[in-house]
């Protein structure tokens, strides 16, 4: 058994290359092999969003506070609040953030294949995130 204490692991910022805007990034969990799933609790200020991007083996989101919005390439945009579960099938073209006037808080539960959870691609543009 391990117990993570809160506040014992740094947040983070979200790297310009993956994200626009202010995004914090808390690490949650990474659980050891031959396990491999992990999480974040992640945190966009109104404005912020991920860029472009997929999971080998898909991804839950569980949004904690706010308002934000979800995108599949080729979909709408969706509305997401808190008590609200995202699933991004293994491969799916997505992004995620706060809406324009909102903050959004989630958590994000992804498994990694040979190390690597996430496969980032461009960023979503001003004209994509107004929809």
């Amino acid at each position: 058994m391990e117990i993570k204490r809160n506040g014992s692991q740094a947040s983070v910022k979200g790297p310009a290359d993956w994200f626009t805007g202010t995004v914090r990034i808390d690490p949650l969990f990474q659980a050891p092999a031959p396990a491999r799933v992990q999480g974040a609790a992640v945190t966009f200020e109104p404005g912020a969003r991920t860029a472009w991007h997929t999971h080998p083996f898909g991804q839950t989101l569980i949004v904690t506070s706010g308002f934000g919005w979800v995108q599949r390439w080729g979909g709408q945009i969706e509305e997401i609040r808190p008590g609200d579960v995202v699933w991004f099938a293994p491969g799916e073209k997505h992004w995620h953030g706060a809406t324009a006037t909102t903050a959004m808080t989630h958590i994000a539960v992804q498994e990694q294949l040979d190390g690597k959870v996430v496969d980032w691609m461009e960023q979503v543009s001003d004209e994509q995130y107004r929809g």
